[in-house]
């Protein structure tokens, strides 16, 4: 019997329902409501300006992330059989950093718009993606002997913070 319960499919295909779910929510769910502030300068600049900095850092921490792992890029949380771990690169700084791309992306899209909706939103994205990464990190330490130590010298999702 598999260690994964059903609702998780046997590689963590529900992950992908859900994380797909709060893309759409991200994408097109309301960006604000009735009697929300709007942002007042200089604080619409400010987080235009910062929005755009983390789409762009975003973006190139996700890409990166992805051209490192090469044959090992899977959308599914399980890893690949024959899965080589990846600890160079962008995962010299993250663990995770795709999810930290989509991460800082989300953040970004919410500032740029002005929304606190889709803050909130990219925080919802940021909790999915620990949650998945804990599950992703059960199976690589399994697979791998020497991930424990690869965990203990990088940060997870944020680089340098978490």
């Amino acid at each position: 019997m598999s260690h994964n319960l059903w609702w998780k499919g046997f590689r963590g295909e529900w992950y992908l329902v859900i994380q797909a779910a709060l893309f759409l929510l991200l994408a097109f769910g309301p960006r604000t409501y009735r009697g929300m502030p709007e942002w007042q300068p200089p604080y619409d600049l400010f987080a235009t300006r910062t929005g755009c900095i983390l789409i762009f850092a975003g973006v190139i921490l996700g890409a990166t992330g992805a051209i490192s792992l090469g044959k090992n890029l899977t959308p599914l949380p399980t890893p690949k059989k024959n899965a080589k771990l990846v600890i160079t690169g962008a995962y010299r700084l993250v663990r995770h950093p795709i999810y930290s791309g989509i991460i800082f992306c989300s953040f970004g899209f919410g500032l740029w718009q002005h929304s606190f909706m889709t803050i909130v939103y990219a925080l919802l994205l940021l909790v999915f993606f620990d949650i998945k990464s804990r599950y992703e990190e059960r199976l690589l330490h399994e697979m791998f002997s020497e991930y424990d130590a690869y965990r203990k010298r990088v940060r997870k999702l944020i680089p340098f913070v978490y």
